[in-house]
């Protein structure tokens, strides 16, 4: 029986035997072996991967700048760090993604890989760490605790680009629906029961501003994860690093990434506070709770298709049971509410693992990446597939809500100041009753003259208050960072 060609690697623990083709090495083995958690490996989230690497590369140069380290290592470790932005080797970072000692593990999987692939460049062996070594040279002016939490901030950002993208994509198919149904006279509801007109491109308009408002707050919350702590190494006081590594190391970070990153006024403060985490879950958990809120109004809008509001129609996806021939359930509104459900929880999550910091260092850094990631992954996966496969085909019942608008009783509101509360009150009543219209009893009693009644239920006078601009979008100009796409087909994600 053919075995697999090991080498041998040596740590605080002693020697272990690592696959040869590996090129991770003993501390990431250990790592795969002590935390069979979630069964995802860091691989999974190729933008905390990307980030590893450019943290990598930007320490590296800032070492090679003030002398530290020599050219021929720098070019191999530069290299290294290069393929990996560009998606080589991703497959060795192998970790958990839950894992104990504050991301240790995933900094080592990243100084291994980093290492072992710089050595071939270097026409060296996988393990000869003589030459190159992962935490002597790749981990130079380093520790975890600087490391890890500026990757998973940088990784973040890449996550919030396309989070950002997929939100200004759904509000662009809810502005087009606004427009579509901008005359389409309904009925609005406050606690289920019948108020007042309005219409539907109003009520859809509503779901448009909702999401712009949000875009704009996620583009602040991603603001505060422009602050690093690197060079703060262990806690905070930039131990074992040069006193101008912090300053050279996030100009590099800000050069190679384009985005503006500056380093904490105060690292001991940065390397232990997750405030920022904090607020951008919230910022999250409330993106979530209004996509939710929307998802029930468009089930709730579309329920029926005969027995419930049946208002509109959402586009069939697939069938809905089993044992009911001809059931259509609206299956994507249902699985952006679960989303919604995954984020809400995920926010508990970062709280309590915000909160369970000790003194100098929080230990729980890698459930809040891991809780953030899915977080906006899942809303941008949502929101792309809300826009597609729901928003872009729903179709008005226009029938449906002219007669829900006609029989209503709630268009008496309108004739109150002109017929005083008394009459509109006995007109309300009576119409309940006898399912009169009131237009038809307020006609028969002489409280109006028809001319009257058409003008002060014009659509117009109903749903626009005369003080305002004649326009079913009645939205202010909210500055985000993310336009709308244009076009038909969803826009394509970054590769993160």
């Amino acid at each position: 029986m053919q075995t697999e060609k090991v080498r041998i690697e040596h740590d605080l623990l002693g020697d272990r035997e690592v696959p040869y083709t590996a090129l991770y090495g003993v501390h990431t083995l250990r790592a795969v072996e002590n935390f069979p958690i979630s069964g995802i490996p860091i691989s999974q989230y190729s933008g905390l991967v990307r980030a590893l690497a450019e943290v990598k590369l930007a320490a590296v140069q800032a070492n090679a700048e003030l002398g530290l380290i020599d050219q021929e290592r720098t070019d191999a470790i530069a290299e290294a760090c290069k393929e990996i932005i560009n998606g080589k080797h991703h497959e060795h970072f192998v970790v958990d993604v839950i894992q104990g000692g504050a991301g240790t593990s995933s900094n080592m999987n990243a100084n291994e890989v980093v290492a072992n692939r710089a050595l071939e460049i270097l026409g060296a062996v996988r393990g000869d760490y003589k030459r190159l070594h992962p935490n002597e040279h790749v981990n130079i002016g380093q520790s975890t605790n600087d490391v890890y939490p500026s990757a998973i901030k940088l990784a973040i950002q890449f996550y919030i680009d396309e989070l950002l993208s997929s939100m200004a994509y759904l509000r662009h198919r809810f502005e087009s629906k606004a427009e579509e149904f901008r005359s389409v006279l309904k009925m609005g509801r406050t606690q289920l029961q019948d108020a007042v007109p309005m219409t539907l491109g109003q009520e859809f308009s509503t779901y448009a501003v909702m999401l712009q408002e949000d875009e704009a707050r996620l583009a602040e919350a991603r603001m505060l994860l422009l602050e690093i702590n690197l060079g703060a190494t262990a806690i905070g006081t930039g131990i074992t690093a040069h006193p101008d590594y912090a300053a050279i190391v996030c100009r590099r970070l800000r050069e190679n990434t384009g985005y503006a990153f500056l380093t904490a006024g105060n690292l001991v403060e940065a390397t232990q506070d997750c405030g920022a985490f904090v607020q951008l879950s919230g910022v999250l958990k409330r993106i979530a709770v209004k996509l939710s809120k929307t998802c029930n109004d468009l089930r709730l809008l579309s329920s029926g298709p005969r027995c419930g509001l049946g208002e509109i129609h959402l586009p069939p996806m697939q069938a809905g049971s089993s044992i009911m021939p001809g059931k259509v359930n609206p299956v994507i509104p249902e699985v952006v509410n679960q989303i919604a459900f995954e984020v809400i929880g995920n926010d508990l999550t970062i709280t309590l693992a915000a909160e369970g910091g000790q003194l100098q260092l929080n230990a729980f850094e890698p459930i809040i990446a891991f809780s953030l990631f899915k977080s906006i992954q899942h809303l941008a996966a949502g929101c792309k597939t809300l826009a597609d496969r729901c928003v872009r085909g729903i179709v008005a019942n226009r029938e449906q809500l002219r007669e829900s608008v006609e029989r209503s009783i709630g268009i008496v509101t309108a004739l109150n100041p002109y017929i005083g509360y008394a009459n509109a009150t006995e007109i309300a009543r009576e119409a309940l009753e006898t399912g009169a219209r009131v237009y038809d009893l307020v006609l028969s009693r002489g409280l109006l003259s028809k001319a009257d009644l058409d003008r002060i239920l014009d659509p117009l006078s109903l749903t626009v208050p005369e003080n305002q601009p004649r326009s079913y979008l009645l939205t202010p100009e909210i500055p985000v960072s993310c336009e709308p796409t244009e076009g038909d087909v969803a826009p394509a994600a970054r590769s993160v």
